[in-house]
């Protein structure tokens, strides 16, 4: 029997309070929309934090999970699983690299970025290089590793001591980077959009730089790109919009459409540093994943769905700077794709509640941020009513200024 929303939130005793939860209980999703267990109707502008690119209960991934669950679930990486070599040639097919290691999360994928451009310096003859640089504003993960990679404190308080040989530097200081670049440093690690630092693109003349400092220096490039990766920017990885390959390389989020499934790939040369007992998984590539996985991406590319996500974000941007524009508490406009945020001097959050109390769901990243990632299937008539309600929630928080 389903509960209602105040039953569900009433029962809820017995779950830790990690998270800042909504009193909502969702219960039921097809394509851009969701439902409550009060039958209250959403239009998804989160997509489960830029999961769901090809929107809820999509019938390909749907149909592609049953019959893997009927036909086998896990047995485990002593063996070869096919969908997983199907799925990493796919994945190496489409970028530009060469090899791939499955594990579960984006955080996971992190922290084997981590562990690889290390065993990568170690494998080289130069264990003392074991730093690994990142940007602040980033966010990596928050498993101890990914943490220590993550550039901002709200996130780290009270999990001291973080780990060693990590340094962050500020985007765009080109110095700060090549001072930071010195004997003990094995890679440098970044996002092209700063999704959880305020959906923030970082300038593509910077990343430029820092891929050329790395080829100078003899350091690897690891590139996340578990939010902005699998189409959601206006190409399949956001690095091709930037003109640089990464020597590293981690997705997750939208890869399997809901399933937990996280990826890292590298350069063939970085990646043959990993041999068998120096990193692994219990659950990393399993069946059912793959599965998923390969029904998500086969829907991509048939769709060329980072096409749709180039002219929807366009779209939606100019109906946003439309219905927004002249509003006291505006300020810009940010993001790539479907990637988008839109800047207030204040109350981000509390147009986010207003905005669910309408039926639209939206994020709040970096502050004053909020942040739309809706699937990638989103249509324009989906924009229009996301954008009116968005505009009817400001006029809620703050009156008509």
């Amino acid at each position: 029997m389903i509960l209602s929303n105040e039953e569900v939130v009433a029962h809820s005793g017995a779950l830790m309070h990690t998270y800042g939860r909504w009193p909502v209980a969702m219960v039921r999703g097809e394509g851009v929309w969701l439902w409550d267990a009060d039958g209250n109707q959403y239009l998804d502008f989160a997509a489960g934090i830029a999961v769901t690119i090809l929107g809820h209960s999509h019938p390909a991934v749907a149909e592609a999970i049953a019959d893997q669950a009927r036909t086998l679930l896990h047995c485990s990486n002593l063996f070869y699983i096919p969908q997983q070599v199907e799925l990493a040639n796919w994945l190496v097919n489409h970028s530009a690299l060469d090899q791939v290691f499955f594990c579960n999360s984006g955080t996971e994928a992190s922290e084997a970025a981590i562990k690889l451009a290390r065993r990568w310096a170690y494998h080289n003859g130069v264990p003392e290089r074991s730093t690994v640089i990142t940007l602040e504003h980033s966010f990596h993960g928050r498993t101890l590793g990914a943490l220590t990679a993550t550039a901002q404190p709200k996130y780290q308080e009270g999990f001291g001591p973080l780990l060693g040989g990590v340094r962050h530097v500020p985007v765009g200081d080109v110095k700060a980077l090549e001072e930071a670049l010195d004997g003990t440093v094995c890679a440098v690690m970044m996002e092209m959009v700063q999704g959880e630092g305020g959906v923030m693109p970082v300038p593509t003349d910077y990343v430029q730089e820092v891929r050329a400092l790395c080829d100078r220096r003899n350091v690897l490039l690891v590139i996340d790109e578990v939010q902005t990766g699998m189409g959601r920017t206006g190409t399949f990885f956001a690095y091709e919009q930037f003109g640089v390959e990464p020597d590293i390389c981690t997705l997750a989020k939208g890869l399997a459409n809901g399933v937990p499934v996280g990826a890292v790939l590298a350069k063939r040369p970085v990646a043959e540093a990993f041999v068998p007992g120096s990193h692994g998984s219990t659950f990393g590539g399993n069946p059912l994943a793959m599965r998923a996985a390969l029904a998500t991406v086969e829907v991509v590319e048939k769709e060329r769905l980072w096409e749709k996500a180039a002219r929807r974000g366009a779209y939606l941007r100019g109906r946003l700077a439309n219905a927004l524009g002249n509003h006291p508490h505006f300020r810009e406009i940010r993001g790539m794709g479907l990637m988008i945020g839109v800047v207030l001097d204040e109350g981000a959050s509390q147009v986010a509640e207003a905005c669910l109390k309408r039926g639209l769901l939206v994020t709040v990243a970096g502050g004053n941020t909020v942040r739309l990632l809706p699937p990638l299937i989103v249509e324009e008539p989906e924009i229009d009513m996301a954008v009116e309600r968005l505009s009817a929630a400001m006029h809620d928080v703050f009156g008509r200024e």
